[in-house]
């Protein structure tokens, strides 16, 4: 009996097949690439910054032993998330983890407390200057920029908050993020591209470029080389 063998076309199809279902596995339950069209994470997170989303790292483990052999972990303070906008679900978000259940949250003068502590934020960064404290007694102001709360953050929920605190639409606008909501933890930039805001067609968070003759021909003086492969913190 001879050994029935696969033709060399059967066998190209196969592993078509088997690396698109990878593929399709992989964006949906591990990885995703997500952009940044705007300016709320600066000067953290720019305009044409590329992402890897980690889908997987806050995935159920009910039990021990699953904890201590997965890649998960609890969503901790100053993590970067990308999430469904609560107001409209089908755009996609990305702001950073302040405030966690149960801890009540406040802001003054551009000044984050939890639970009446100040909040030591190295990644802040503001267009307009912080008063200092013995400024506050004189401020008139009520923009949530500047005050803000006290609120309590409900169960299975998260304050979120961008890093261009002056520019950013945000939990002191729209309120607390379900964790239903969360997509996944942003890990590293693959690959930023200096360009204006034009340059992009405005699909929320998740944004694509317009002008692929334009970054052809612009590749490699307006990619940001100094941002490849840098870690998201």
């Amino acid at each position: 009996m001879t050994d029935f063998k696969k033709s060399t076309l059967r066998e190209y199809f196969e592993s078509i097949v088997i690396a698109v279902i990878l593929a399709l596995f992989i964006r949906t339950f591990v990885v995703q690439a997500f952009k940044i069209p705007t300016g709320s994470m600066e000067n953290n997170l720019l305009i044409g910054d590329h992402l890897l989303v980690n889908k997987f790292v806050f995935g159920p483990a009910p039990t021990r032993l699953e904890r201590s052999l997965l890649p998960v972990t609890d969503i901790k303070r100053g993590d970067v998330l990308v999430f469904k906008y609560p107001e409209a679900p089908e755009r996609a978000l990305i702001k950073r983890v302040i405030g966690l259940p149960g801890e009540t949250l406040e802001v003054r003068d551009k000044k984050v407390l939890i639970n009446g502590t100040p909040l030591d934020e190295p990644y802040a960064h503001y267009l307009t200057p912080v008063a200092s404290a013995s400024e506050f007694h004189e401020v008139t102001s009520y923009d949530v920029r500047d005050r803000y709360g006290p609120v309590t953050v409900p169960p299975d929920h998260f304050f979120m908050m961008g890093d261009n605190r002056d520019n950013s639409q945000d939990s002191r606008y729209w309120g607390f993020l379900p964790r239903e909501n969360i997509k996944g933890k942003a890990l590293v930039i693959y690959w930023s591209y200096e360009s204006d805001r034009e340059d992009y067609q405005d699909e929320g968070a998740g944004a694509t470029l317009k002008g692929l003759g334009s970054v052809g021909a612009h590749f490699f003086t307006r990619t940001r080389w100094d941002r490849m492969l840098h870690q998201i913190r």
